[in-house]
């Protein structure tokens, strides 16, 4: 059966409804029972889809969950897993000042371009399989709840799930143009400490040790790391100590933010950054963190994947591209495995974490299409 752009417009009133429900669900990844009311909504139109529910509850964070569907090709095949995260970077009470709303071709709120719009569309992706009876691999639906904080616990359920999964579908926004993602760098995230003596700064400075000097030493130091030939950057972004200014600092920190595009860059760059050492006599200096998640490095596994969804979009009426991007991904975890990943397939848009957040409707009929299609003939 062949999946049209068209037959999916017929729906867009449908999808709209649904999308809005999502948005106005708030779910800021630290706000647990806000999050928990949104994963029950959702948990509710899978169950509404005959799915099959494995909830997983946490403590910290909004509960875990895995919707299943069984395949209707080949119910022993290789599940295909599909990744999306419902928690967003917005606390309650964004959509009072910024309310779901449609300009012409554009949709806006908070949380709707990453990435609640993906929800919406495979919801109807899988409306759309059941209702016309399309054969399709078993489907594993992995809904995230702590993406946006680096998923500390997910991480291990989302690559069970994947070494047991033909491809990965992660549902992220796509690069400027709609281009998947055949290429994310990895992301280390370090807390700098330093320890140094503390002296009035008038009256006797000389019994002092700056924990604030060293800590610029420190800071030079990991700038120099910086390559970007190799795509390589380290940043110090937050930096903190001191008490007052006619005191010599005893402690001084930062937050240190790494990206590197291979794992051999990754090694080499953390092994620099937990070694750092002192340079000022008398300071110490300890150094806690490391890659959050690893590279997603172009490999020939995720060429043939991109490939293989680009016929499949041919198909659709889309001609599909690539980029590289410097953002991470639950599917960072996924490529590192070596599995299949198809990433940035969700809905174009522009405004992740920014206050212009929005997506384009007939991206997202266009997008609905393709993900069914993926679905159907993966």
């Amino acid at each position: 059966m062949t999946i049209s752009i068209a037959e999916f417009a017929t729906r867009r009133d449908a999808l709209l409804a649904d999308l809005r429900s999502l948005v106005e669900l708030e779910s800021p990844s630290t706000d647990k029972a806000a999050v928990d009311r949104l994963v029950g909504y959702v948990r509710e139109r899978a169950r509404g889809l005959e799915a099959t529910i494995e909830a997983y509850p946490q403590r910290d964070y909004g509960d875990l969950t895995i919707a299943s569907w069984q395949g209707t090709s080949d119910a022993a095949a290789e599940p295909l897993l599909v990744l999306t995260h419902v928690d967003t970077v917005w606390p309650v009470g964004t959509l009072a000042r910024r309310p779901f709303r449609i300009e012409g071709d554009l949709a806006f709120g908070p949380g709707i371009y990453d990435m609640k719009a993906s929800v919406a569309m495979f919801l109807e992706a899988m409306r759309w399989l059941r209702e016309r009876g399309l054969a399709h691999r078993p489907i594993r639906w992995l809904i995230n709840t702590e993406e946006e904080v680096g998923s500390p616990v997910s991480r291990p359920l989302i690559e069970a799930e994947a070494q047991r999964s033909a491809f990965v579908l992660c549902l992220e926004p796509p690069a400027p143009g709609g281009a998947l993602k055949t290429a994310r760098k990895g992301v280390g995230i370090f807390t700098l400490r330093i320890t140094g003596r503390a002296a009035h700064a008038g009256a006797d400075p000389e019994r002092g040790i700056s924990a604030i000097q060293e800590l610029a030493n420190q800071i030079h130091s990991l700038h120099s790391l910086n390559d970007l030939a190799r795509g390589t950057t380290v940043n110090v972004g937050v930096v903190g100590g001191g008490t007052r200014s006619n005191v010599v600092a005893a402690e001084a920190w930062a937050y240190v933010d790494v990206r590197v595009t291979t794992q051999d860059e990754a090694d080499r760059v953390c092994a620099a950054v937990l070694g750092a050492r002192p340079w000022l006599p008398g300071t110490s200096v300890t150094v806690e963190g490391g890659m959050n998640r690893p590279p997603m490095e172009r490999t020939p596994v995720i060429v043939a994947a991109f490939e293989r969804a680009r016929a499949i979009g041919r198909q659709v009426g889309l001609e599909l591209t690539e980029a590289a991007t410097g953002g991470a991904s639950d599917g960072n975890f996924t490529a590192a495995l070596g599995i299949s990943t198809l990433d940035g397939l969700g809905c174009p848009g522009d405004g992740a974490h920014a206050e212009h957040e929005q997506i384009s409707l007939s991206g997202l009929i266009e997008r609905t299409a393709l993900l069914t299609a993926l679905l159907h003939h993966l």
